[in-house]
């Protein structure tokens, strides 16, 4: 029997996707053998739920009806979000150029239907985590599109739970595809990094993780170390932060919760 292209995708996307373990907490993958605790969630910046640690596979989160939801933000720009909620909830970015599409800090589930839906738009040709609460399952994401590269600051390199040879270590800076780039900017975590895209306008995007928070609707931004427990990072370290992105070029900014 003669198979549709969707159905062909679906296949061949099943056979690559992998039942990865992740932290239900913080949605991070990590090894098949995980430790007993989380290190990403026993951190001070993140947090431990009273029911304590729960290891999940990405199979039991695609039996509890959990998929990818993608949503035009402006042209070239596509937002991708878990529903049911799962993990932080971040949203993630996918901006397209033409030498392919970035995605920005990575989704906590990956589906099919997910796989086939960013297929559509392009697919993606390199990957970047902001910092590691967002690492996400950078690597299945990475898998289901041709081994993409995933570009993690080296700063942070003892926080990556699943290691891979598509992930590649950046000190400072790096451009993941033409036209965009990461810089590290620290605060948050050491290797905290915002990413830049030209945007359809030509006038400058920047997608800034958790190292600026935009603050919706007022057009301030704020600074933490830690967002869900209130730890507000000093004076100092807000004004390097500032000083170290004045120089580039952006109209508008989008962070991991709008």
């Amino acid at each position: 029997m003669t198979q549709s292209p969707d159905e062909r995708i679906s296949t061949d996307t099943r056979n690559r996707l992998g039942d990865v373990t992740i932290c239900r907490n913080c949605g991070v993958e990590t090894v098949d053998s995980p430790p007993p605790v989380c290190p990403i969630c026993e951190d001070e910046r993140q947090w431990m739920p009273k029911t304590g640690q729960e290891w999940v596979r990405r199979s039991e989160l695609e039996t509890e009806g959990h998929r990818i939801v993608v949503d035009e933000r402006e042209p070239g720009l596509f937002g991708l979000h878990v529903e049911p909620h799962v993990g932080i909830g971040q949203t993630c970015y996918l901006a397209q150029t033409e030498a392919g599409n970035l995605l920005f800090d990575v989704p906590q589930y990956i589906d099919t239907e997910a796989v086939a839906a960013i297929s559509a738009l392009g697919g993606i040709a390199a990957i970047a985590p902001s910092h590691p609460h967002m690492f996400g399952m950078q690597l299945e994401w990475s898998a289901a599109f041709d081994d993409a590269p995933v570009f993690v600051c080296a700063a942070d390199a003892d926080w990556v739970q699943r290691a891979g040879p598509v992930i590649k270590f950046y000190d400072e800076e790096v451009a993941p595809l033409p036209g965009t780039g990461l810089r590290r900017v620290g605060g948050h975590f050491r290797g905290s990094a915002v990413a830049t895209w030209p945007g359809p306008d030509g006038r400058g995007v920047m997608f800034s993780g958790d190292s600026i928070g935009p603050v919706a609707r007022s057009g301030w931004v704020t600074f933490m170390r830690s967002f869900p427990n209130y730890l507000p990072l000093s004076g100092a370290v807000v004004r390097r932060i500032a000083a170290s992105v004045a120089d580039l070029d952006f109209d508008r900014m989008y962070g991991n919760f709008g």
